[in-house]
Formats: structure tokens, sequence, C-alpha cells
């Protein structure tokens, strides 16, 4: 008894002493273990069907961090049960492991504390601890309504494809959580090209994924935006969204934009040269949509030209928005970028946007974590072009994927030796957790200094 009681004590000890974002990465490796567990039940595998150790743990990081990269065919290896325990652990890591554990606080009346509500802020990006409780009701609700929609509209007209309405729903659903979720797996073995030619699924599947990818302060400041148009609510103060709204949503829309129009003109003569102008169109918007972290796709991107696999690689990269369930350096995050270089040009001291001023620290973080970013991800492409026989563009293009946390793939994932599939693994845990939590994990504390140093000009470029 005494014992128990002293473990106890020292495990309080242990976790009192972690930072945040330590035990942000703890909460995480946990899910990833208790993932592995469930995934490996033979309950979960089709009869015969056995996982190498490395394939199961390559999966289950796949599945925490929603990326949707697999060394295995989904279909072919789980049964019934096995995809509603992936379907579990996508909704779970797609609206976040904290936000959940805080609806079940909120359902047994128990109180959340400072440090849970610490947890919060950095699981979510968050600045302010004011109104954060009500901020995660509401990004589970939305997301669910999201989800339970495209579920309904899904199943429904899947009715047209599949033999049984379980087989139809069953499909609807997973795909309804897979893309608003953007974990990307896929239970028809092909991903969406049996349904590339039917614009219903197409564009619902788009309507999902930027549901997941835009950002979760976004959907909620739509939703209080819509509650009070419906409501007719503070007439006399309309509803003002926020600049991070603003600059997050016509990033989105302009990245999107520049990824159709640059898919279409390089595929034009060449995967898309036998198509109608519409369904070139229609893929063209699909797979530049898709690499803000849906990972679905309605063509094989290894029909793609070199430029394609370029132009994709770069936004896999950029990712999704920030507080969202993508990945990648976040979009925001490259708009106060390049938002930087104009200005310097221009001969601007600070960054102007919508009436507002980006502030000197969100531009410096701006800066950092592309640079981080692109010292991890290199370095995982220079460890995966040692080991692996594939041309760089092919690896470049599965670890921006793996990084970026959007799961498309030239079919590297189930080709790699062990090391390459251990690389992507650390690759897609990054992009999970972030790379401010990467960057904030391996930083030591320093005492602040009382002094500063003269200031000296160098050379630059």
């Amino acid at each position: 008894m005494m014992q128990d009681k002293f473990m106890k004590r020292n495990l309080q000890l242990f976790f009192r002493k972690l930072t945040p974002v330590q035990t942000l990465v703890l909460i995480y490796s946990a899910a990833v273990i208790l993932s592995i567990i469930l995934l490996a039940l033979p309950i979960a595998h089709k009869p015969g069907v056995t996982i190498t150790f490395t394939d199961l743990v390559f999966f289950a990081v796949s599945c925490v961090s929603v990326t949707g990269l697999t060394p295995i065919v989904v279909a072919d290896t789980f049964s019934t049960f096995g995809l509603f325990i992936i379907l579990f652990i996508v909704q779970v890591s797609g609206v976040g492991l904290i936000s959940l554990h805080v609806i079940m606080w909120i359902l047994l009346g128990k109180r959340i504390g400072f440090r849970e509500r610490q947890l919060i802020l950095r699981d979510q990006n968050q600045t302010s601890m004011s109104g954060i409780i009500k901020y995660i009701t509401e990004i589970v609700i939305t997301v669910i309504a999201i989800e339970a929609i495209g579920a309904v509209l899904l199943g429904v007209h899947y009715l047209n494809y599949f033999d049984t309405a379980g087989e139809a729903f069953l499909q609807g659903l997973f795909g309804a959580v897979s893309a608003t979720t953007n974990a990307g797996f896929d239970i028809t073995g092909s991903s969406l090209a049996p349904f590339r030619e039917d614009p219903f699924v197409i564009f619902t599947q788009i309507a999902l994924m930027t549901g997941g990818a835009i950002g979760f302060p976004v959907l909620v400041e739509i939703r209080t935006y819509l509650t009070s148009r419906i409501m007719r609510k503070r007439e006399n103060f309309p509803h003002r969204f926020s600049l991070f709204t603003k600059l997050t949503v016509s990033t989105f829309f302009i990245l999107s934009a520049i990824g159709t129009v640059g898919l279409f003109l390089f595929e034009y003569n060449n995967a898309f040269k036998e198509l109608p102008l519409w369904l070139a169109l229609s893929d063209s918007l699909f797979q530049s949509v898709t690499t803000r972290n849906g990972g679905l796709s309605t063509v094989d991107v290894n029909l793609f030209s070199e430029g394609s696999m370029l132009l994709l690689s770069i936004l896999m990269f950029i990712g999704a928005s920030p507080s969202s369930v993508g990945g990648g350096i976040r979009t925001t995050t490259f708009a106060v970028a390049v938002l930087g270089v104009i200005a310097f040009i221009r001969g601007d001291s600070s960054i102007k946007i919508f009436g507002r001023e980006i502030v000197l620290e969100d531009i410096w973080k701006a800066f950092v974590i592309i640079t981080v970013s692109l010292a991890v991800l290199l370095t995982g492409v220079m460890v995966l072009a040692f080991f692996e026989d594939a041309s760089l563009t092919r690896i470049l293009f599965e670890a921006c994927s793996a990084f970026g946390t959007t799961g498309l793939s030239v079919g590297l994932s189930s080709e790699f030796s062990n090391v390459g599939k251990w690389v992507l693994t650390i690759l897609m845990f990054i992009g999970r957790i972030g790379v401010i939590a990467f960057i904030l994990i391996l930083q030591r504390r320093q005492p602040k200094r009382m002094y500063n140093y003269p200031k000296e000009s160098i050379i630059l470029g």
C-alpha cells in the first residue's frame, strides 16, 4: 500500500516537472503506443493477415498524425472491427487528444485546472485562456456536425454504387471522417479514383477537406457569424472577422488556386491529355486542395510530370492552417514570410495587412519555423536518398507528404526499407506535434540576461 502511494507521488512529481510541450509529446506518444496495441489485436485483422512491427508502428503513427501514408492496403488488411478502430483513432487525433479529454472532463463534471488549460493552449496553438473551454466545445460540436452531414450525404449517394445499405453508409462514414480529419485513408483500395467522374462525391470531399484544414478558429468564427445572421442578433454591431481568419482564408484559397492552375498547365499535355476539359479542371482542383492535408486522390500521382510533383511537394510542405487537423509549416507562416519579403522590397519596416500590423515576434517565429522545418525535411530527404533506391523527386514528394501529414504517395511508403519507413515515421510525428513544439522540446531554460551588447551591422547577401 505504501509502495503504491510512493509510486503515485513520484509520478505526480514527474508530470508536474514537465512543461506543457513535453506533456503534450508524452500524450501523443502514449496515443501511438495504445494505437499499436489496438491495431495489433487479431480481431482487427482479416483472417491470415500478418503485419510486421515496423509497418504496424508506421501505420499507428500515420493514424495518430492523421497523415494517411500506409505501407499496407487498408481494405485488404483490416476487418470491419479494425476499420472502426482506425476511425476511432483518426477521429480522436483529428479533433485533438486534449480537446476530447476536456469534453470528458466537462461531461464528468470535473474542474479544469490551470495546467490543463495550458495543455489546451499548446495543443490548439492558442494564445489566450479566455473562453478556451467554450472554444473547445464549439470545435468538437462543429467538427462532428460537419462529419455527420458528410457521412449522410455520401452514404445516401453511395447507395448507387454499393450492393447493400450497410456497405454504402460504412463507405460514407469512413470517407467523411477521413476527409474532415484529413487522414486520407480509404477503404476502396484506390482512393477516390472510382468516383473521379462523379462531381457530387468530388465536391463533397473537397468541402469536407476544406472544413478540416482551414482552421478551427475560422470554423468557430463562421459559425458565430452565421448564427448571428440567422438569429438576427447584433444588427447594429456587425460581426468582425479576426485578422487570423482573413489571412488564413485568403492564403488557403490563393494557394489552392495557384495549385489548380499550375497543375492544369503542367499536365494539360501530359496526364490530362486525353481528358475532357471539365474533368482536367476537376482533377487539378481536387489534387490542389488535397495538398492542404487531405491525402485523398482522384488520379495516380505517378503519372504526373516532375514539375507537378515539385509543385505538389511545395504545397504539402506549406500544409494546412494553424489550429487545424493538418500539419506542415502552416498557411499563415508562409503568408507572413511572403509579406515580410514584400515589405522588405518596398522598404517598409513592418508588415501591414487588412488594416493591421503584424507583431515582430510573429515575423521572427515564421522565419524560424520555415528554417527549422527545411532543416528537418532536408535531413530526412538526405537519409532517405542514402538508404533508398528511388529518384530524388519521388523521395522529396514522399518526405513532404509525411512532414506535412498529407498522405499523398507515389508508392514508396510500401517499397522503402525499414530505415526509410522509420524516417517517414519520425517526420509524421514531428509534423503532428508541430515544429514549434519540436523546437521547444530542444530548448533549454536560460536565465534572462539583464544586459545588451553594442549593436553592429554585418554584410549580408
